[in-house]
């Protein structure tokens, strides 16, 4: 199945120019160095040309008229200009890549920023591999293009036009013998460049494809294998692999057949430098009798060698110019790409929450069309209460929440904190006020107490142990090898998943929120890790504003309201004991969970028969 993300469909016009041209802004702080990096090139490439002149001296002028001191004296001169130009290359180098590192850092530290700002839905729409394909491969490709491509191909100008000017000056005659590769290679090099660049836009985006799918599939690993669906995750993996294939065969292809052309073409030169320099050496004594001294040929062989050094460099980093130029594309695709739920540029301080959480006849739909989630949903959350949304999977409850937190912004209504629309306040001071724990527990890679923490440098371990004791997660931390050093495997599977869901209370004790939202939190506790919970839940929730999400009604039997949701409509509210007595669509759902045979069913799974029974 094809990916249709968007990366790979923006800014298909880009061009390496234009993404040099982004890259400016960037370069700018390292502008003298950039300078005495030009300066070093210039004369390394200076010193480099100098080699076979000082080759054609040593023929024509101290080998013919023996003399072996001025021998010996041109050998010491060329091996000192071929040492600074081996000194002047390594430290340009050097640098060189120091400010690409530099500027890449830079780079991917502006993507993650952005990306960190996306909204939920950025991410419904686009998986882990292709956006660490953004952040790692794509600026990767940039940094090889600023560093080895745009540079060497400075160089290779300036080697060229060099090579040129003294050739001309040397023998016009043969000069124009070897410039006949300039318009044979010019032509050769626009049609590879024609034929290969659409084949390596494509080949990154089914990079790009192949590392989505490696992620998605390896993160799955276990389902995979406890359904036995090893052998059609390989099926999808060798379509995905052929669809890069294909291209990649043709291309390369290409390649092959460009650099067997560009030997051919050395070789014909050199022959047709050969055939009418050894012609013209015989035509008079010298250079300045109307022909060619030996020396001359052996310079004219030797810079034709040199000559296809950048011909060879063009043909191989042309691709490079177009990995990186599709990189480039999908990395300022991704920059330009404004946020669903955009921060305001003034923001209102909401400096501590006083008095209530208001929804006003709030509809929202994730398609953005008339299928709405919420339906003129309204309600009141006074501080310090503790409210609970039921009702059947998919009617709207965790969308509250979504829309709470400004994870998604309403199509019509507003949500009011304070008497403050939501949308007024930003983004950040609005998040820090809540504390959210959510049925899937995510575990970061480090120790225990980074994980309740959410400390990737120093943390305050007293304080870390005293919510882990709050919430009873003391019990099994205290068991590890290093307490709370014990290092956690990937996404916490050392643990059991009670024993996840424990430290995510603890973290969201540790940031002491004013307001606590509870995501069906002990859905999947068990009965025994459930009761050591219920005192450190009470703990955390005392004189705090509490909303709680719940499939199981006897999570939510003490609070001091239930808002009934079904089909995106708030149909009851009260509390348990009212909404039971009413004998309505709640009650229902009661007699479906504490019925005899059901005392431990989860409303899930009663779903079709709730509907039944209503």
């Amino acid at each position: 199945m094809e990916s249709a993300y968007y990366e790979d469909d923006r800014h298909d016009g880009i061009s390496s120019r234009q993404a040099l041209k982004r890259l400016l802004p960037l370069l700018k702080p390292h502008w003298k160095w950039l300078v005495v990096c030009f300066g070093l090139l210039a004369l390394s490439k200076g010193v480099y040309l100098a080699g076979p002149n000082l080759i054609r001296r040593a023929i024509d002028v101290d080998i013919s008229g023996r003399d072996y001191g001025g021998l010996v004296n041109t050998v010491l001169l060329y091996v000192l200009l071929q040492g600074i130009f081996l000194v002047t290359n390594y430290l340009f180098r050097l640098r060189m890549e120091i400010i690409g590192q530099k500027v890449m850092i830079l780079l991917r530290r502006r993507l993650f920023d952005h990306i960190m700002r996306m909204s939920v839905s950025f991410f419904d729409r686009n998986p882990t591999g292709r956006l660490m394909a953004r952040v790692e491969s794509d600026t990767e490709a940039l940094r090889k293009m600023f560093t080895n491509t745009v540079v060497g191909m400075i160089g290779s100008l300036i080697l060229v036009v060099g090579m040129f000017l003294w050739m001309f000056i040397v023998s016009p005659r043969l000069s124009l013998v070897v410039a006949i590769i300039i318009p044979v290679t010019s032509v050769a090099l626009y049609f590879y460049h024609r034929l290969t660049t659409p084949k390596w836009l494509e080949i990154r985006k089914r990079m790009a494809d192949v590392t989505a799918s490696l992620t998605e599939f390896m993160q799955g690993m276990e389902i995979i294998q406890i359904f036995d669906q090893a052998d059609e995750v390989q099926k999808r993996m060798d379509e995905t692999n052929r669809r890069k294939y294909r291209p990649q065969l043709v291309a390369e292809l290409i390649v092959v057949v460009m650099f067997n052309f560009i030997f051919f073409m050395e070789t014909f030169i050199i022959a047709l430098v050969l055939y009418f320099g050894t012609r013209w050496v015989g035509a008079g004594a010298g250079a300045g009798a109307g022909g060619l001294t030996i020396g001359t040929l052996v310079m004219f062989i030797t810079y034709v060698r040199m000559l296809f050094e950048p011909v060879h460099l063009v043909a191989e980093e042309v691709s490079v110019i177009q990995k990186a130029a599709a990189g480039a594309k999908r990395i300022f695709g991704l920059l330009e790409t404004e946020e669903k739920v955009p921060d305001t540029a003034e923001p209102v301080a909401w400096a501590e929450f006083d008095s209530e959480i208001k929804f006003e006849n709030v509809w929202f739909s994730y398609t953005g069309d008339d299928d709405y989630v919420l339906k003129d949903v309204s309600f009141t959350i006074p501080r310090g209460k503790r409210y609970a949304l039921a009702g059947v999977t998919g009617g709207g409850k965790s969308t509250v929440i979504n829309m709470l937190l400004r994870f998604y912004d309403p199509q019509k209504g507003r949500i009011l904190v304070d008497g403050i629309d939501i949308r007024d306040i930003s983004i950040r001071n609005l998040r820090e006020k809540f504390g959210l724990v959510l049925q899937d527990i995510f575990l970061f890679p480090g120790n225990v107490a980074s994980n309740v923490a959410l400390s990737f440098g120093t943390t305050d371990l007293d304080r870390v142990a005293e919510v882990c004791r709050t919430v009873s997660a003391d019990r099994f931390i205290e068991a590890m090898p290093d307490r709370y050093e014990s290092e956690l495997s990937e996404r916490g599977a050392n643990l059991s998943r009670g024993e996840r869901q424990l430290l995510s209370f603890a973290r969201a004790l540790h940031f002491d929120p004013e307001v606590l939202i509870l995501d069906e939190a002990t859905s999947s506790v068990d009965p025994e890790t459930e009761r050591l919970i219920q005192d450190g839940l009470a703990t955390l929730m005392r004189d705090r504003t509490s909303i709680v999400i719940a499939h199981r009604l006897s999570t939510i039997l003490n609070v001091d309201r239930i808002l009934v949701i079904r089909e995106g409509e708030i149909i009851e509210q009260g509390t348990h004991h009212e909404l039971v007595a009413a004998g309505g669509y709640y009650s229902k759902l009661a007699q479906l969970q504490f019925a005899p045979n059901n005392r431990n069913g989860n409303m899930n799974g009663n779903r079709n028969g709730v509907r039944k029974a209503c």
